[in-house]
């Protein structure tokens, strides 16, 4: 092997762990937000992104939505009590 084909190796496997890395960042990050937010479905919202992990991101956009809409309390007046 010379000089470049080691070099070459090591390219390849850099680029691949930094691939690998932005993957599983990108998986975790509607669950991250979640959390960061108090998000009251932060569970479901962290299970949604590392499913869409499975499913090559097909979804994540609706789940990275998800992680940043919040329902708003349910306000209840005095002539409701």
């Amino acid at each position: 092997m010379s000089g470049f084909d080691i070099f070459a190796w090591i390219v390849l496997i850099v680029l691949v762990l930094c691939v690998a890395t932005v993957v599983v960042f990108l998986a975790a990050l509607p669950g991250m937000i979640a959390k960061r937010r108090n998000h009251p479905w932060k569970e479901a919202v962290t299970v949604g992104g590392w499913v869409t992990f499975f499913v090559g991101f097909v979804l994540w956009p609706v789940v990275l939505i998800w992680a940043y809409v919040d329902i708003p309390p349910v306000r209840r007046t005095e002539a409701a009590r």
